[in-house]
């Protein structure tokens, strides 16, 4: 195990950056955030010395050209792709381990960003972490080897950058990985509810994925965006929450907010509460990742509390959004658990663009596919891995596409 990582920086050298998954919607915004912070006066500067992507060569390679990235990496194979010093399955992996920066933005879709994510930990490398499943999957070997290794773990969520700000109002030293401040009575995310708040589950039945990603509040990927409508998104933000932050289930809430201006607040044990209100805005977290401890100015606009009629909040229904007890049972269980739910969810999501399932058997799978499979424990990512490829097979198995995993 390489020595920690030395997290002192040095305000008149640059801040080198590698962006993984830089061509989806997180990448782009985070080069968005970079270019403005680059053009600030007082602002330190940030060096982008490396980019990964999955299969957009395209604008990997323009994105490479604007910011005068010197190292590539395509996970995707091809015949040309000598304008890239990595490329296939591993290559986010191998641009972690050979290129030396400060902070690694992992910002790769579902579980193939953990290897990399896993990789800049091992190096003790600063996290922008855009990659839930990173923890959900394999919080148990990721925490344990950050603490080890001096990582940061700086969410780019606007969930768990809200929580961690509010939480800075207790400890205004605190970083994750690390245990909310025992005054801390419980601490709350929100949730818009998505395209479905008021659908009856039997109209949810009938959701079209045109129908799902109709967000009405946030623009994100196609995949989050799903998981936005059935809130298995806001299951996987309570079980990533558990492991940034150190809390257990009965210090953990969900509310439904439809204005998406309250993101999460901490209610104290003297009965105060602290929240955190913005504007629906990917880019004030990302900043705020690539920026810490300073705040400098930001691209999202301003909320004004003069023009606000009203901020609602409802208990969801877990009757028609079941991911959310999910969640609870996964931190529970711990072990694989994560593992196998958030792969059968992947798994599910797919079926469903494929227009093969239902919205509402997304959650319904995932759990079936726990319940089949079973919790063993994580002692290496190989356990992990495995977990979940037995839990896609168990989903493709149910959608009767496989033979029934062993």
């Amino acid at each position: 195990m390489p020595a920690p990582w030395n997290h002192s920086r040095d305000n008149d050298a640059p801040l080198r950056v590698l962006v993984l998954g830089s061509t989806g919607s997180i990448g782009t915004q985070t080069l968005e955030v970079i270019e403005h912070l680059n053009s600030l006066a007082d602002t330190q500067r940030i060096e982008i010395v490396g980019l990964a992507a999955g299969s957009n060569h395209a604008l990997l390679r323009e994105q490479a050209a604007k910011f005068n990235v010197p190292t590539l990496a395509i996970a995707q194979h091809t015949t040309d792709a000598s304008w890239a010093r990595f490329t296939g399955p591993d290559a986010a992996e191998t641009l972690v381990r050979e290129v030396e920066c400060d902070l690694v933005v992992t910002a790769m879709v579902g579980a193939a960003g953990l290897p990399a994510t896993l990789a800049a930990i091992e190096r003790g490398r600063d996290i922008a972490l855009a990659n839930k499943e990173t923890l959900v999957a394999a919080g148990a070997i990721v925490i344990p080897l950050a603490r080890q290794t001096g990582s940061r773990l700086f969410p780019v969520d606007s969930e768990h950058a809200a929580l961690w700000l509010c939480l800075q109002s207790v400890d205004a030293s605190c970083c994750p990985p690390m245990h909310a401040p025992p005054t801390v009575r419980q601490a709350i995310i929100t949730a818009s509810g998505g395209p479905f708040r008021t659908w009856s589950r039997q109209d949810m039945d009938r959701a079209t994925p045109e129908d799902a990603l109709a967000h009405p509040t946030w623009t994100m990927g196609p995949k989050i965006t799903i998981d936005s409508a059935t809130l298995m998104n806001k299951a996987l933000e309570v079980i990533e929450a558990h492991w940034l932050f150190g809390l257990d289930v009965d210090r953990l809430g969900v509310l439904i907010h439809p204005q998406s201006i309250m993101h999460a607040l901490i209610e104290l044990h003297d009965g105060s509460i602290v929240a955190q209100l913005g504007t629906p805005d990917m880019r004030t977290p990302i900043q705020q990742a690539l920026t810490h401890p300073n705040r400098p100015v930001g691209l999202a606009s301003r909320v004004s509390l003069q023009r606000l009629s009203t901020l609602s909040f409802e208990a969801p229904d877990e009757s028609r959004f079941p991911a959310l007890a999910l969640a609870r049972r996964v931190i529970e269980s711990g072990g694989t658990a994560g593992a196998i739910v958030n792969a059968a969810n992947e798994a599910a999501v797919a079926a469903y663009f494929d227009h093969h399932i239902a919205l509402t058997r997304i959650a319904d799978l995932a759990e079936s596919a726990l319940d089949a499979i079973g919790v063993s424990p994580v002692r290496s990512l190989a356990d992990v891995l495995e977990a979940d490829a037995a839990a896609r097979a168990f989903v493709e198995c149910q959608l009767g596409r496989a033979t029934t995993p062993r």
